[in-house]
């Protein structure tokens, strides 16, 4: 199969991404309402489907992985050319981003102020809301989202590539139409562009939003003002970082970046152990966890507050679902060697452990800070945001301006993280080679990051339009990942076949 750039992907995922900009120039409040609208819609008529679908990746994958497939040996690898912990690094950061900082710091303290309604009976602000608050931010980040992004898909994917083909995210859909999907497919040049649109979105919107919640914190610390051209710079540093590493590829900058990260927040978590709540984080992170596992079928199928799911849980679905193939993908490049289980388990097991108790080292020392002082946090978050909040959590803590420059420092580079392996990503799938050209790999590390400055540029609303999008690119893509659900044990037990394992 001849590999060269895929002309009309480009075209259409670059080109759309060129009309939101334009309309948005000419005409920005219109383009706020549309997406607000298509996104009511998404989550409305799609919302259940994404609920059910999720839990039904989590029990399928689980199957597998217990099963004797278990055993089968994915890619074209007899073992894997990547330590595990640069592995696992690799996995947890790109994903991350989106969350690593402002998200953990956000969201538990919000549940904690206003009770999610599924623990309606429970008063907001008191000890009892303490697990209720986790457990919710446990589901939005814990096992489902990680399932979808990493196991069945990346096991088709896999599968196709044993045989030869090109990494595309139309390989999903080759155990059901053949070679004939891989080659000049109109089907599949839609498949391809959705993909890539969605998680371009999905990319482009933190990228947006880093430059003005970093910017703000930036001024919080250092008295710098708040100004466009200190969010434009932010965005400049992040897609040099990103450009540098993706250009550099798997082996040196994303590797790199990864393992600097893990190691980073780490460090971070330690410190506010050591110096902050400890007790109280460990504590309410095995009891909320407790929370989370025995509740975990009805938070997952939870449909009463049809607004409320909308603006959180759906959210993540549709943000998830959209970086599914192309996360998939990026999984499935760094795994080749690796046994079907130990795939399931870095992804299913120990990344959302790692999301989790990172979500309770943050969100939970802001819940801390807030019983110990009420409005500590939930005033400086209700009034400024989520930089706002990460600011009020560490600064209340011994040497809180260090440990805040640090927060910053890593919640740049984890979006740097997402926003390189995710180009790196794209290019593979529009050249159809592991190793794309450099100039592709760099020239979405800069259309990304030009389009989140374009929207800076228009105002924090076209930001947050553009994230919001996400959610409706995801309704085509939950219909492209569906099949996965029947396909990956399919795959997996002819690949048992082909290797010996009964």
């Amino acid at each position: 199969m001849v590999r060269k750039t895929d002309w009309p992907v480009f075209i259409i995922s670059g080109g759309f991404l060129l009309l939101f900009v334009i309309a948005s120039l000419i005409q920005v409040d219109f383009v706020a309402d549309l997406v607000d609208l298509s996104f009511a819609w998404a989550t409305s008529y799609f919302g259940a489907f994404w609920q059910v679908f999720m839990v039904l990746v989590l029990v399928v994958a689980i199957g597998l992985m217990v099963s004797r497939y278990g055993n089968i040996r994915l890619g074209t690898r007899d073992r894997p050319d990547i330590n595990n912990f640069k592995w696992i690094a690799m996995i947890v950061t790109t994903l991350m981003a989106g969350g690593g900082v402002f998200w953990a710091a956000a969201e538990p303290v919000s549940h904690f102020l206003e009770t999610p309604p599924m623990y309606g009976d429970v008063p907001p602000g008191e000890g009892a809301t303490i697990a209720p608050a986790l457990a919710q931010s446990f589901l939005d980040w814990g096992f489902l989202a990680w399932a979808v992004n990493g196991t069945l898909t990346a096991v088709v994917i896999m599968y196709g590539q044993s045989k030869g083909l090109p990494m595309k995210p139309r390989i999903l859909l080759y155990p059901i139409f053949g070679e004939k999907i891989m080659t000049k497919n109109a089907f599949g040049t839609l498949v391809d562009a959705c993909s890539i649109l969605a998680v371009a979105a999905g990319t482009i919107g933190p990228i947006g939003f880093l430059g003005l919640q970093a910017a703000y914190m930036v001024e919080d610390l250092f008295g710098i003002p708040n100004t466009l051209i200190t969010q434009l710079a932010v965005v400049l540093g992040l897609v040099l970082i990103a450009a540098i590493s993706a250009m550099t590829g798997i082996h040196k900058g994303i590797q790199f970046l990864s393992r600097f990260n893990v190691i980073f927040a780490l460090v971070l978590s330690v410190v506010i152990l050591l110096v902050g709540p400890g007790r109280f984080i460990i504590d309410q992170f095995i009891g909320s966890f407790g929370i989370y596992v025995q509740d975990f079928l009805q938070l997952a199928f939870y449909r009463g507050d049809e607004g409320w799911l909308s603006q959180w849980t759906l959210f993540f679905w549709g943000w998830f679902i959209g970086y599914a193939p192309m996360m998939a993908m990026f999984i499935s490049r760094v795994s080749h060697g690796r046994t079907l289980r130990e795939l399931f388990i870095a992804v299913i097991i120990i990344a959302p452990l790692v999301m989790n108790f990172w979500f309770t080292v943050v969100g939970g020392t802001g819940i801390f800070n807030e019983l110990q002082n009420p409005g500590s946090v939930g005033v400086p978050l209700e009034e400024g945001g989520q930089a706002a909040a990460i600011n009020a959590i560490v600064t209340q803590l011994p040497f809180g301006f260090w440990i805040a420059i640090g927060f910053l420092l890593v919640t740049v580079v984890f979006v740097a993280t997402t926003a390189d392996t995710l180009s790196y990503t794209i290019s593979i799938s529009i050249s159809a080679t592991d190793d794309p050209p450099k100039a592709m790999r760099v020239f979405w590390a800069v259309m990304m990051g030009a389009v989140g400055s374009i929207l800076i540029v228009l105002g924090e609303g076209s930001v947050d339009a553009l994230q919001s999008f996400i959610v409706v690119t995801a309704v085509p893509v939950s219909l492209i990942l569906l099949p996965t659900l029947w396909l990956a044990p399919r795959v997996a037990k002819k690949m048992a076949r082909e290797q010996g394992i009964k």
